[in-house]
């Protein structure tokens, strides 16, 4: 565990799938660090706002992280920093090409996939609108892309990495919004019940999975098996 004078502080909400992200990556890497959770309400979402997060982030989001004198934002700066300052248990892969390829398929989870999943989350009252139905062919293709992947490897880039926490936590929003994963995707089947199966992603993803039923909201089954475990 890295020792510090004072413990970071991580800013995250319950559902921040960005903050999830940070958080699962903190505890893997055996850190000690102050989780806060900012208010949240389904109808109201983060407003106000928290006031560190305002100072720190110009864009008035979570997750922020400090680090003594350090404030810094974004999931994927905050995977750079702990992979930094805690190089062990090593969450990018060593070797340059395959480091690229985890750095750009944690990237394009945020960035391809996950955009068409937030379209979906104002059409669950009109899943046959086209821009649902474009929106869940785009998942559609995403998936695809990571089965293939998975052809002859446990994990997306090779080893463990901050690809496969981003691509876990934004999954979850997928399958909640209409855009599960199908039969033909058996291998991230797989893949995600090894990510369920990780004490740090139950501990986050069980988390959310609560926060979501004391809203009355319903959860995926297998996020529902991880709450039961965790």
């Amino acid at each position: 565990m890295r020792v510090s004078v004072l413990a970071m502080k991580l800013y995250s909400g319950p559902l921040s799938m960005f903050g999830a992200k940070a958080e699962i990556a903190a505890h893997e890497k055996g850190l000690d660090f102050e989780l806060i959770m900012v208010p949240f309400e389904m109808k109201t979402l983060y407003r106000p706002k928290h006031p560190e997060v305002v100072r720190v982030n110009p864009k008035r989001q979570v997750p922020v992280l400090i680090d003594g004198d350090l404030e810094i934002f974004d999931s994927t700066q905050i995977f750079e920093h702990l992979e930094t300052v805690s190089p062990e248990p090593a969450l990018w892969p060593s070797d340059p090409k395959a480091r690229a390829r985890a750095r750009l398929l944690e990237h394009k989870s945020d960035e391809i996939y996950f955009p068409p999943v937030v379209r979906l989350m104002g059409l669950q009252a009109t899943p046959a609108d086209p821009a649902a139905v474009e929106a869940r062919t785009s998942a559609g293709r995403f998936y695809d892309e990571m089965e293939a992947s998975l052809v002859d490897r446990e994990w997306l880039a090779g080893s463990y990495s901050y690809a496969d926490i981003a691509f876990y936590m934004a999954q979850i929003f997928g399958d909640r919004m209409g855009a599960p994963m199908t039969e033909a995707h058996q291998r991230l089947h797989a893949w995600r019940e090894r990510m369920g199966a990780r004490p740090a992603v139950r501990r986050v993803a069980g988390a959310m999975g609560r926060y979501l039923i004391s809203q009355g909201r319903p959860v995926p089954a297998f996020l529902a098996e991880i709450m039961a475990s965790s």
